[in-house]
């Protein structure tokens, strides 16, 4: 009985609760985008260098962190550099989100109609607003139209976000022109590939916001770890603390597997340094 009058009183609420807050018509975020400088950005980065993701996993579970910040492992890295680790990022996110679009195909134009119709698209529905956000330490993550086949990023547009300073990519969904990405050793990290352009198959929708990606909230200004065990976001606010852990665990590591080299007789390697 007292459960029918809780959920009978919370609909009664929820139906007759008063004004509606103006701001709710318009649409409103509740959570808000933190803003920090480059030289914030820049201390944090350095307490994170070198780090791997099961280190910085490591350190999330003894800060009280166990299971967040995870993405789903079905996102990956196009490629490994097992010598050196130029595939490894570590940045600051910087997001974007496209959603899948409701407008209708272009459908069978001449060539020229056809160049103004995606031309247009890109121009007014899916361009690329966050740009002028990357900078030296930035991690971009897109949180895209999955399911669309579409190719957001590409060859030409990820070696033009690296100008800026963009130190690796990530997003749930798909990256077209794969080949040259790898050829051109911009760490990307991506769900599967996509053949698609943009015109005709999203929108974007907002820049600089909270998303989701593979699983997990990624607030800009968090801090993203990425490596050929996955992706993992550190909240910002708990950044400090979970790399101090993290080091110890890799300072750690490093120190026993070293002996374990010279056991066994191995030249020491970038992973042991």
């Amino acid at each position: 009985m007292r459960i029918q009058s809780f959920v009978l009183l919370a609909a009664a609420g929820a139906v007759g609760g008063g004004a509606p807050d103006p701001d709710l018509r318009g649409g409103k975020g509740f959570i808000a985008t933190p803003v920090y400088s480059e030289e914030e950005d820049a201390k944090i980065l350095a307490a994170y260098e070198g780090l791997r993701v099961s280190d910085v996993v490591d350190g999330m579970d003894k800060a009280g962190l166990q299971g967040i910040g995870l993405m789903d492992p079905e996102i990956h890295a196009l490629w490994k550099d097992t010598a050196h680790f130029t595939h490894r990022v570590i940045g600051i996110a910087v997001t974007a989100r496209y959603v899948p679009t409701n407008k209708p195909p272009a459908g069978r134009m001449d060539p020229a109609a056809y160049d103004k119709w995606s031309g247009e698209w890109y121009g007014r529905l899916s361009p690329e607003p966050f740009v002028p956000l990357i900078r030296k330490g930035t991690v971009l993550v897109i949180d895209d139209a999955d399911g669309s086949d579409v190719g957001s990023i590409g060859s030409n547009n990820i070696m033009g976000w690296k100008v800026r300073g963009c130190l690796g990519v990530i997003t749930d969904a798909t990256a077209r022109d794969t080949d040259e990405i790898e050829t051109e050793r911009v760490p990307l990290y991506f769900r599967e590939p996509g053949r698609g352009i943009r015109p005709g198959r999203n929108e974007i929708e907002s820049v600089n916001r909270p998303i989701e990606c593979g699983g997990a909230l990624v607030i800009p200004g968090d801090v993203v770890v990425a490596d050929g065990d996955g992706v993992v976001v550190v909240p910002r606010a708990h950044a400090e603390e979970v790399a101090r852990y993290a080091r110890e665990i890799l300072d750690g590591d490093k120190a026993g597997r070293r002996k374990l080299y010279e056991r066994l007789g191995l030249p020491q390697d970038d992973s042991v340094k």
